[in-house]
């Protein structure tokens, strides 16, 4: 199975998922003028990945904006998900923030609520410049 990657546009997630590693990571900003139209090749290989490969996902999200089609791909995308777990799958999601962006953990934590795969929320920390 191919890899799937998708450069960070002004409006766009970048989005990096590796088959061999079952590794599936999103970051950035979305707000595509059609948000479905983006997201279709990640469900597509999501689907793919769960009927072929069967193996644990690790998915890794770090949103700074998500509009209200966004949120709800996410959420389409996070059925997918639940549906591999019902079935036996494995999948642990981190949910990254900026400490200061109470935001986007309440959407996170919005999010633990309305399904059943376990999220675990993870405060980023800014690499501080060195004193030499």
């Amino acid at each position: 199975m191919e890899d799937l990657s998708i450069a960070k546009t002004k409006y766009t997630l970048a989005v990096s998922f590796s088959a061999s590693r079952g590794l599936l990571e999103m970051e950035g900003s979305s707000y595509p003028e059609n948000a479905f139209e983006f997201f279709t090749p990640i469900y597509e290989w999501i689907q793919q990945y769960v009927a072929e490969i069967q193996k644990p996902i690790a998915l890794n999200l770090k949103f700074d904006y998500l509009n209200t089609s966004s949120l709800k791909c996410i959420i389409d995308l996070f059925k997918i998900l639940e549906s591999y777990v019902e079935q036996q799958g494995e999948v642990v999601v981190k949910w990254l923030y900026e400490p200061d962006d109470d935001d986007m953990l309440e959407s996170g934590k919005e999010f633990a609520e309305d399904i059943r795969v376990p999220i675990i929320f993870c405060p980023t920390e800014e690499e501080k410049p060195s004193v030499d």
